[in-house]
């Protein structure tokens, strides 16, 4: 049964350590991320689970103690997704290393932690379903969903500009800040890849896994410093 939910957004940037100079432009979304992850803690879980998007070497399962490393945007900084041993040859994608660059942050020691790394591509009818699988667990479980919206909101996005971008965004902060699971599923995929919205497929997740429950949301971050649309919300 799912409890509550974090949603927050997966740049490397968040870690000030890679973001050096610029990282004060993201101290109100790190904030917004330490109460997010706060309104997890509340809830009491049996089990923290941690979705995000991952390519095609970091799908599936990450169980508790694997880690994960900055050291590919030249910080020499690792991290760890909550505690156990884990095979050595296992990694982290980067999203799941920012979430675990959070938990660490913020002392998570509730309940214990696995990641779940979801391709980008996967149909919205089976990103529902692997949610309906979490939801349909008898233990009560908390989300922490990493994922980006647009990156297309400027000129000097990473995706350039598309005028559809902040249509889209501001439809995904909506559905999220209100736990919407209905218009989270029916995000359109191909949009969502066209705008390079790395959030697509976990937000689908969370919405399977939110069916039949009575999650009230609350928006607590959305902007796009840096011309990718970043959003924070919590359910609960």
């Amino acid at each position: 049964m799912l409890v509550a939910a974090a949603v927050c957004p997966c740049p490397p940037l968040l870690v000030p350590e890679v973001a050096a100079g610029a990282a004060p432009e993201l101290d109100a979304a790190r904030t917004a991320c330490t109460d997010a992850l706060g309104v997890l803690a509340a809830s009491r879980p049996d089990r923290l689970l941690v979705v995000g998007p991952a390519g095609q070497s970091g799908r599936g399962p990450h169980p508790a103690g694997t880690r994960g490393s900055f050291r590919g945007f030249g910080v020499d900084l690792d991290v760890t997704l909550g505690a156990g041993a884990a095979a050595a040859e296992r990694e982290l994608p980067p999203a799941l290393a920012v979430a675990a660059w959070l938990l660490e942050r913020t002392g998570w020691s509730e309940a214990p932690v696995e990641g779940l790394g979801v391709g980008e591509p996967l149909a919205a009818e089976r990103c529902v379903e692997v949610g309906r699988g979490i939801g349909g667990q008898p233990q009560r479980v908390a989300l922490l969903v990493m994922g980006d919206a647009s990156a297309c909101r400027t000129l000097k996005s990473p995706g350039y500009l598309d005028e559809r971008a902040v249509g889209f965004d501001a439809e995904v902060a909506r559905a999220l800040g209100s736990a919407d699971g209905p218009a989270l599923k029916a995000l359109d995929a191909e949009l969502a890849y066209e705008l390079k919205a790395s959030g697509r497929a976990p937000w689908q997740v969370l919405a399977g896994a939110a069916e039949n429950t009575e999650l009230a949301g609350t928006l607590l971050y959305e902007d796009a410093p840096y011309g990718v649309g970043y959003v924070v919300a919590a359910w609960s």
